[in-house]
């Protein structure tokens, strides 16, 4: 008898990307709106991709049992 399939969360599927090595990427928040306070340097930082942090791997591995 076949076992089951897990779902992986829709909203963790939109969020995170698995890199090559095994680790978790993210995009950086504040750069969507009130983008006029913010110096033209704080706007560069944010547009590169951060990694999760380590306490947070656990549960986004349970979100996305397959690393879609």
């Amino acid at each position: 008898m076949a076992g089951y399939k897990l779902k992986t969360k829709s909203s963790a599927k939109k969020r995170f990307k698995f890199t090559g090595s095994g680790k978790i990427k993210r995009k950086k928040a504040k750069l969507s709106h009130i983008l006029t306070k913010k110096d033209q340097k704080m706007k560069r930082n944010l547009r590169s991709s951060g990694l999760i942090d380590k306490a947070d791997v656990p549960s986004v591995k349970r979100m996305m049992p397959y690393g879609n």
